[in-house]
């Protein structure tokens, strides 16, 4: 049999995951956009006035890029948790699971159109604070690294809670209870040098604390930790990630009756 087939299985894939999100983009899209913008206005316009600078930049400056990282992870990983939920709740999965597309090539067009949610509202955010704030950039490259494997994770990361998940109801525990608190305590708001150094030992432990001062480092030029922790620490997430869906995928774990 012809490759060409995994090409065309991943692109009919990604088209319709793209498809769905440009569809109900006032679901998709609109939301989480004006949630950042209350969080520009209420911490960077008014608790930042009083807060003053940190890190040699204003408080808004400062919260910018843990936002839109914030933005990144929250819409990546509950795009793929509630499409690949969806297409299990719908019986839709079978009809991948019969046909001759290999897992990787499943999970690599779920992946595609989980990240290219969080790309889109990272970047419609970074258009926002440009109306509260001014653009720093001190790399691209770092940037787009960091946002990008950070987008891949935790759409890994919604791909194991979809699989486990028996209702819907189970696609918002993790959000609410796991992802939600370490994300606040990633550092989004605050440098950790503000902590007493037990919580700073304790931070370490925070995936997202590296993703949020990645990408800050990419922006601002400024980090808590070094570039070099932080990518080990995303691709190592990344692998760990990648490898368990495949081993779920391949089990039939949550797919079979």
């Amino acid at each position: 049999m012809s490759e060409n087939y995994k090409w065309v299985g991943y692109r009919t894939i990604v088209r319709k995951e793209i498809t769905r999100i440009v569809r109900i983009w006032g679901q998709t899209i609109v939301p989480p956009v004006i949630t950042m913008s209350l969080y520009f206005i209420i911490f960077g316009e008014l608790i930042g006035r009083r807060i003053g600078d940190m890190d040699g930049f204003s408080y808004i400056q400062y919260i910018v890029p843990g936002l839109v990282i914030m933005s990144v992870i929250t819409n990546s990983y509950g795009n793929m948790v509630s499409s690949f939920f969806g297409a299990k709740f719908g019986k839709h999965i079978e009809e991948l699971l019969i046909s001759p597309l290999p897992n990787w090539v499943i999970l690599a067009g779920y992946v595609t159109g989980a990240v290219a949610r969080g790309l889109m509202v990272g970047t419609v955010v970074l258009l926002v604070s440009l109306f509260f704030t001014r653009a720093e950039i001190h790399s691209p490259l770092i940037m787009m690294t960091v946002l990008l494997l950070t987008a891949v994770v935790f759409s890994l990361a919604g791909m194991v809670n979809a699989i486990f998940a028996q209702k819907f109801d189970d696609i918002a525990i993790i959000p609410t209870f796991v992802l939600a608190p370490l994300t606040y305590l990633g550092g989004v708001f605050y440098t950790i040098d503000l902590l007493p150094e037990f919580w700073q030992k304790v931070s370490a432990f925070n995936p997202i604390l590296y993703m949020v001062n990645g990408f800050r480092m990419g922006m601002l030029g400024v980090s808590d930790v070094s570039l070099v922790q932080t990518i080990a620490v995303i691709l190592a997430a990344g692998a760990l990630l990648f490898g368990w869906c495949l081993w779920l995928l391949h089990r039939g774990t949550g797919l079979r009756t």
